[in-house]
């Protein structure tokens, strides 16, 4: 029965809430890079611009907004300099896209929604031991 609970408890790995937040920075970081690396096609495209303007600043700048939170902010947060902030940036794009563009309902927004739960999390947690904010003399 021991090795039956060890199995389910994970007991014989090792925990590490650092090792956790740099995975769940770079993961998640990363994901939001290609996400909004996408959007750049469509910025610089002969087509017309279609893109949602939920802030009423204008489809263009609405673009350039996202492009900034998702692929900036977004490398931001997987090398974890000024983590909770760029998390900040992200969690906001995330959760506009979901209230103001999907309307708040989960069968429209439901990946903004995941996405921006991560985001959440690191405005509160920080981004850990291995992140660069480690190093920048603001942060100790």
């Amino acid at each position: 029965m021991k090795k039956f609970t060890q199995l389910l408890g994970l007991t014989f790995l090792p925990t590490s809430a650092d090792l956790g937040l740099l995975l769940l920075r770079a993961g998640f970081g990363a994901l939001l890079i290609t996400h909004g690396w996408s959007k750049i096609g469509k910025l610089t495209s002969d087509l017309p611009l279609m893109f949602p303007d939920p802030l009423g600043v204008g489809a263009t700048t609405s673009i350039c907004l996202a492009i900034f939170a998702e692929v900036f902010c977004g490398a931001l947060v997987v090398f974890g300099a000024f983590t909770r902030f760029a998390a900040l940036i992200c969690a906001f794009n995330m959760l506009v896209a979901f209230f103001a563009v999907h309307g708040g309902k989960i069968s429209e927004g439901e990946m903004a929604l995941l996405y921006a739960i991560p985001f959440v999390v690191l405005i509160f947690t920080g981004g850990g031991r291995y992140a660069v904010d480690t190093k920048l003399p603001a942060f100790h």
